[in-house]
């Protein structure tokens, strides 16, 4: 056994034990999409009353379409049967919507007290409610999703600010993403945080709605619709000791006698269905610990495969730079013999000698000139042989000239 997956064992073992002690459990029958089809026979939901104002929401084998890409001005609505009895919860609600980049329409999770306040309405036309609802809209030309509450004494249909209830809000472009958006609430004893695609969008130590509420979903849609899709629904509560989820005969007043035709189960059910939600919790708490051990695997040996080409890089670098201090050693070495050694004489030498090789070559070159102009015949003499042969040719012209004239003439 290698020491990661030692190690990945201890976490797993230490987190088994902290679910133990805390234990998690899920509300089945609050919940959907988790992990089962969610179309049955008779186009209903198990846990869940499913209502709509022109329109009943669509069941599908994976998600429910609470408003249609097609026609507009439609309401949808789901709402869990049973309340919810612990004050920590936690809720994953996956959703996407679909439409034109300027559609209108609005979708509301809610917990609240009473389903009848609030049936297929939107934070916009609901009145007096008691309880929390997280709405996804686009208000003041963004996309975003923002939290109201109310203790059941502002009537927001006739409120004349809407926006200005919220208490927290966040911008969030939900519209066209492909894919489903992740959206967490999450109420401790510490904090009430709402997460959506696993980043906060807001959260605050000052808001904590009392248990004994229920959830619920409603849509609705503009004359340029937007189509909610809803994927899955899982709402969790957490609990130090025997946290179960309660039956309708522990919801309020006003379904109380709805409830007491219910049987109340018995105590040895109760610990079987907690023990199976806490191996179930156990499960898939360690389902996820491996898959995170995996991909840590995966980073390190990426990161391992990164640091040796790093390593080998940093040994040609090495060498260069080896390479680069022996020229330096070589270049200040020749620097201190430079600086330590005289020259002068040398210099003085060498221009002795150039001025030597200077004096011999002009004397050569006097000396040379001098006998090639004493050897070089003159151009006097030269001259006058010219002369000279000029006036025997005159002289033997004139001689011929009178020789002729004298000579006798002959007639014919």
């Amino acid at each position: 056994m290698t020491r990661s997956q030692s190690a990945g064992k201890t976490v797993i073992w230490a987190l088994i034990s902290a679910t133990i002690s805390q234990a998690s459990s899920v509300m089945e029958r609050s919940s959907f999409g988790n992990g089962r089809r969610m179309s049955h026979a008779g186009n209903g939901l198990p846990g869940w009353t499913v209502s709509g104002l022109g329109y009943l929401p669509e069941m599908l084998s994976d998600r429910i379409i609470l408003t249609p890409p097609y026609p507009g001005n439609k309401r949808g609505a789901l709402w869990a049967d049973d309340i919810i009895p612990e004050s920590e919860w936690h809720v994953a609600f996956d959703f996407r919507a679909n439409g034109e980049e300027r559609s209108g329409g609005n979708l509301q999770l809610w917990y609240v007290k009473k389903q009848e306040a609030v049936g297929s309405s939107s934070i916009y036309t609901v009145g007096k409610f008691d309880g929390l609802a997280i709405t996804i809209d686009t208000h003041g030309g963004k996309a975003g999703i923002r939290g109201f509450l109310n203790d059941g004494t502002i009537d927001y249909k006739s409120s004349g600010n809407v926006d200005a209830l919220a208490f927290g809000h966040c911008d969030y472009q939900y519209r066209n993403l492909g894919r489903p958006s992740k959206l967490q609430v999450k109420q401790s004893s510490r904090e009430f945080e709402v997460l959506i695609d696993g980043n906060t969008c807001f959260k605050s130590p000052k808001v904590f709605v009392p248990p004994g509420n229920l959830f619920g979903l409603t849509a609705a849609s503009a004359d340029s619709p937007d189509s909610f899709e809803a994927f899955r629904f899982v709402a969790t509560t957490y609990s130090g000791g025997n946290a179960k989820q309660q039956e309708r005969g522990q919801e309020p007043p006003n379904r109380a006698g709805q409830a007491n035709n219910d049987k109340a189960p018995s105590g040895g059910n109760v610990d079987i269905k907690d023990l199976q939600a806490r191996l179930q919790a156990i499960s898939s708490t360690t389902n996820k610990l491996m898959d995170e051990l995996q991909a840590l695997s995966r980073t390190n040996e990426d990161r391992l495969k990164e640091v040796i080409r790093i390593v080998a890089h940093r040994d040609q670098v090495s060498s260069v730079d080896q390479r680069l201090q022996r020229v330096e050693r070589v270049v200040e070495s020749m620097q201190r013999e430079m600086e330590g050694k005289d020259y002068h004489n040398q210099f003085k030498q060498l221009q002795d000698l150039l001025h030597n090789s200077h004096s011999g070559l002009l004397d050569t070159l006097h000396d040379s000139s001098h006998r090639i102009i004493s050897a070089a015949p003159r151009m006097g003499f030269f001259i006058i042989l010219i002369i000279a042969v000029q006036l025997l040719l005159a002289v033997a012209y004139i001689v011929y000239k009178k020789r002729r004239a004298s000579m006798p003439k002959k007639f014919l």
